[in-house]
């Protein structure tokens, strides 16, 4: 099995879907039919015309070329713009404005047809060659639609262990600086070594690569690969079309500039992962079945963390143009202003998507307004401005069947149906009032409502699914954490680092149980209970021991962990005199603006929350740095901000002096779930004893059908990295690598050489201790800080140590892969008191002064002691020499590299043992460096070399004297270099000429025609190396 099995798979998977196939081959500017004019065109124009026409039957000549002329020439200033233009005319069409006698006519030009797919053009082509700024790149796959290129994907070889799916990942990155045009009009990006497949946009990071999965109900019993579970569910032509233009968005994000502090605007690509697809297509037939029933959609249960958001976008994307709806209202429902603010900017960011820009109601008349016009839209609220200025019955503003109401955080403020006897604050009498959602059913008695959630409640006296319907679809914990949308939580107690009267802490439990048995209604007891748990919690003792307990711990995190943290506490009051104490530890943390307090305050507060007053721009700011990586504003005090709706995918633990409960609790925690980079989890630190609570939540969570633990105790986290540990230890079995750490700085050197080669030894060792090392290091992070975790710390850093140098010496010094992590190296004076510049030093070798293919340094190779390490060392050395060939002489890289790949197959079916792939490694090397003096004896130059070896694989030359040879290279050369100038790479008829002219040539030096014409391919292949280092020297 190699890429090309893979290949041939995937294009017969898509065949069977109903996709034209076509070879790369077919699409040069000089086949039959002619596709394309230049290789920077990834348009295939042909089609693309004919489609054209047949999706827009009645449009005029004129309107379809200037389609063409706007779709090949887009004027946006970068490839994301460009590319959102492109997905608004795929999306929207294209409007042509034209003039005839004298008045105005308006053409609507479509690119593709979503209701009749039998129009469209659904084609894949592999081995497809683009060539742009003077470099050419071959894509593995591509699949056009109207000859449009949609999806690019990139295949890797399952059985080599160098092509993984991030080498795929890295390639499509390659590929966008060298050949952009292609990204203009991507839709889907696809990686697959033939059984893991990923997905994204092409502008994701590689973390936002997600695999495709089967609905639920429809997996197989027999297995599947992922790949083919992509392209079946995925790349279906129907399915395709739909989630390029309805489960794509374009969102401007907010960034600040660390060198001027101005704020810009980063774009971002977005489109829908499958669990969201499938959510919204089954909420969208809900939807159509409750209108027209009892008006309960249902609900949607989605975990935090796994872009919720987004989905009621896509949502409310398909409603807004569903005929059936017939230009529906849509009301989104929150019940606090900051996630109304948040959720409105997510969805005014989408506006292109949704065809209108959302409104946002400020206020109760402006939301009357905005529901009682007979219009389709989409409008913003809090449930509070359904509360009714007097009486018990709100306004009816709309009878309107086609209102949908969608409720964000739909287990909160959705309940009261039953009135309730509370006391009028102003007449000081009793009286019945209701929960806001029944005065929302007042305003609007016919809508329909969908709750959104991760938390849903089932108790007695509140259930969401009793409001909504049943559920939708759900994408639990266990769920997300399976797919990568979200990473797991781990949960720490250090209540008895702080606690030192037990009694208090029972006050404490005891004042809060009190505390949640008050009258909601009776303002004055809260108050009082508030102030008494207030005085326990923020004990100055305690909050001082706090404070040293949390700059230890977060100390130790940042040694291995590079992230954000938040800490939460009860009130603005404990919060600030929290802050004081950490300072007063660390007072450069508040000069570097390394910590800062996150709450709202006035002028009439106490003089201690003065210096930390901030408008609301000044928190806007904030919490655009609190989100940046690179920004120095590394921990949030917080009380009840930023506590939902807040997403920091670097925050990586929580501190929490605050009891929380049920849902409100479950989305706090979720800020440390999100994915960033190849962050391992996230971390909650207990100060003030949720344990109880968090099982209480967990409960209702399962109860309501949900599977996966919220948290896992870090206790659980140790024990697996103890069995990890010796996992990778018995991998050493036999060999006595202990011994370094009380080595002398000579000898552990070459303990850390011979532990590399006892690695590397076999494959499939390596292979597992690369993957396991890794693992390890996932486990050590959430493990630290802990005693348990020290006594490893050394072993750890050791087993990093070997891993750091087998990529090293594996790992091709032409390549520049930087690979994204959170992981820090773990710095331990054991063993990184020395640095190791280049693989001679790390294999202990001396850099050698000779060239790496001379005799002397190849017997260097063949007497090392440690024939393993030699091996991959011949393996990088052989490999870069071929790669570096590979941009001046095409011919005798392909020749060494087939001559490499052999000997290596040997070695791997063990035809051959150690000692013989390095013998005959070591014969390729010398032959390899004999080709390059013969080019001296010649009296050839590099570039005139590269021609003379395309031309004497073949037996016709062997017949020609050396002079006659070097007579003949030399005219060719002479013509090649007269037309391979930077206008030839883009002018196929300069091509053409040439290969003609090169034919003669040859065919007066003796080539039969036949030969000929073979030769003169190969020639021109080789003279467009020529031509990017002249158009790179000039």
């Amino acid at each position: 099995m190699n890429e090309s099995t893979i290949e041939n798979l995937l294009i017969q998977l898509l065949q069977e879907q109903g996709y034209t196939y076509q070879h790369g081959s077919s699409t040069i500017p000089q086949a039959d039919p002619q596709l394309r004019t230049a290789r920077d065109e990834v348009i295939l124009s042909p089609i693309f015309k004919k489609q054209l026409k047949i999706i827009n039957p009645s449009a005029s000549e004129s309107a379809l070329k200037e389609v063409y002329q706007k779709l090949t020439h887009l004027d946006a200033s970068d490839l994301l713009s460009k590319n959102e233009q492109f997905h608004q005319w795929l999306r929207d069409g294209i409007k042509i404005e034209s003039f005839h006698d004298g008045e105005t006519e308006n053409e609507h030009i479509f690119l593709v047809d979503q209701e009749h797919l039998e129009r469209n053009d659904f084609r894949v082509i592999n081995q497809f060659t683009v060539k742009e700024n003077n470099l050419e790149k071959r894509c593995d796959v591509v699949i056009f639609i109207n000859g449009m290129p949609l999806v690019l994907i990139e295949l890797k070889n399952p059985l080599d262990e160098n092509a993984d799916l991030y080498r795929a990942y890295t390639q499509i990155q390659n590929y966008q600086t060298a050949i952009p045009s292609l990204f203009q009009y991507n839709g889907l990006c696809v990686i697959s070594d033939g059984i893991e497949a990923r997905v994204a946009p092409f502008s994701a990071p590689f973390s936002r690569y997600l695999a495709w999965k089967e609905p639920v109900g429809s997996q197989k019993w027999w297995i599947i690969t992922e790949l083919e579970v992509l392209t079946k569910n995925l790349l279906d032509p129907a399915t395709l079309l739909d989630v390029v233009i309805n489960y794509t968005v374009f969102e401007n994000e907010e960034q600040k500039d660390e060198e001027t502090g101005q704020i810009f605007i980063d774009k971002l690509k977005k489109t829908a992962a499958y669990h969201q697809y499938y959510a919204v297509e089954k909420a969208i037939a809900s939807t159509l079945q409750a209108v027209n029933g009892d008006r309960k959609i249902g609900v949607v249960r989605h975990t935090q963390g796994s872009w919720k958001s987004l989905s009621m976008v896509f949502y409310a994307g398909k409603l807004i143009t569903h005929p059936e709806l017939k230009n529906p209202t849509l009301l989104v429902i929150t019940d606090r202003n900051d996630l109304d603010d948040q959720l409105f900017g997510t969805f005014s960011n989408a506006r292109w998507l949704l065809r209108q820009t959302p409104q946002q109601a400020e206020s109760r008349e402006h939301l009357k307004s905005l529901l009682k016009v007979a219009w389709w839209g989409i409008v913003f609220s809090t449930i509070q401005k359904f509360f009714p200025e007097e009486g018990n019955v709100f306004d009816t503003l709309s009878k309107r069947e086609n209102v949908i109401v969608i409720a964000d955080e739909a287990h909160r403020s959705q309940y009261g149906f039953k009135a309730k006897a509370v006391l009028n604050e102003k007449t000081k009498e009793s009286e019945l009032r209701y929960g806001n959602a029944k005065y929302l059913r007042d305003a609007l008695p016919n809508a329909s409502f969908i709750g959104f959630t991760g938390t849903p409640i089932e108790r007695t006296d509140k259930s969401t699914r009793w409001v909504f319907g049943d559920d939708i679809d759900v994408y639990d914990i266990k769920q997300a954490v399976e797919d990568g949308a979200t990473v797991p939580i781990s949960y720490e107690s250090r209540l008895l680092k702080i606690w030192i009267d037990q009694s208090v802490l029972e006050e404490i439990d005891a004042s809060i149980e009190e505390f949640n048995n008050v009258n909601p209604s009776d303002k004055k007891a809260i108050q009082s209970k508030l102030a008494k748990i207030e005085n326990l919690i923020g004990n100055p003792e305690i909050l001082e021991l706090l404070a040293k307990d949390f700059v230890m711990h977060f100390e130790q995190r940042q040694e291995v962990f590079e992230g954000k943290a938040m800490v939460v506490a009860m009130s603005r009051k404990i919060l600030v005199r929290i802050y004081d104490q950490i300072v007063k530890l660390r007072p450069a943390w508040e000069k570097q603006g390394k910590i800062k307090v996150i709450m709202t305050s006035s002028s009439d507060d106490p003089a201690e929350f003065q210096p930390h007053f901030t408008t609301s721009k000044e928190r806007k700011a904030l919490a655009i740095a609190f989100k940046n990586p690179e920004d120095p504003f590394q921990i949030a005090l917080v009380c009840d901000m930023w506590l939902t709706g807040f997403d920091v995918p670097c925050l990586h633990t929580m501190y929490l002096s605050k009891r929380m409960q049920w849902a409100a609790l479950m989305q706090a925690i979720a800020r440390v779930n999100r994915v960033y980079k190849d962050k391992a989890g996230g971390l909650i630190v207990d100060y003030i004893g949720i344990a109880q609570d968090l099982r209480d939540a967990m409960s209702v969570y399962t109860q309501s059908g949900g599977t996966g633990l919220a948290v896992h105790e870090k206790e659980q986290n140790i024990a697996e990295l103890f069995t990890k540990y010796e996992v990778v230890e018995q991998m050493f079995h036999g060999y006595e690598w202990k011994k370094y750490f009380s080595a002398s700085p000579q000898e552990k050197l070459k303990i850390l050489i011979g532990a590399c080669d006892w690695i590397v030894q076999s494959k499939d060792l390596k292979q597992r201790f690369l993957k396991e090392t890794l693992i390890l290091n996932k486990l050590f992070t959430l493990a630290v800080p802990s005693p348990e975790a020290d006594q490893l710390r050394d072993a750890v850093a050791f087993f990093q140590a070997i891993k750091t140098r087998i990529m090293k010496i594996s790992r091709s010094r032409v390549e520049n892969i930087k690979l994204e992590t959170t992981i820090k190296q773990i710095l331990d004076s054991a063993v990184f008191h020395w640095e190791v510049i280049d693989i001679f030093e790390a294999i202990g070798m001396e850099k050698p002064n000779v060239d790496l293919l001379s005799d002397d340094f190849l017997l260097e190779v063949k007497n090392m002691k440690h024939k393993n390490l030699a091996l991959e060392l011949l393996k990088r050395i052989l490999n870069d020499e071929i790669f570096l060939r590979q941009r001046t002489n095409i011919a005798q890289a392909k020749k060494f590299s087939e001559l490499i790949n052999w000997v290596l197959k040997k070695y791997t079916n063990a035809q051959i043992d150690s000692a013989q792939v390095i013998q005959e490694l070591c014969d390729i090397a010398k032959a390899l460096h004999l080709e390059d003096q013969s080019a001296q004896e010649l009296g050839l130059t590099a570039e005139e070399f590269a021609f003379y070896t395309v031309l004497s694989q073949n037996e016709s030359t062997k017949l020609l004297e050396d002079e006659k040879m070097k007579e003949l290279i030399h005219v060719i050369v002479a013509r090649v270099r007269k037309s391979a100038t930077w206008l030839w790479l883009k002018k196929s008829d300069i091509q053409a000429k040439l290969r003609v002219e090169v034919k003669k040539i040859l065919q007066q030096y003796g080539y039969p025609p036949d030969l000929a014409r073979m030769e003169a391919d190969k020639v021109l292949e080789q003279s467009e190396l020529l031509a990017e280092q002249m158009a790179r020297q000039g």
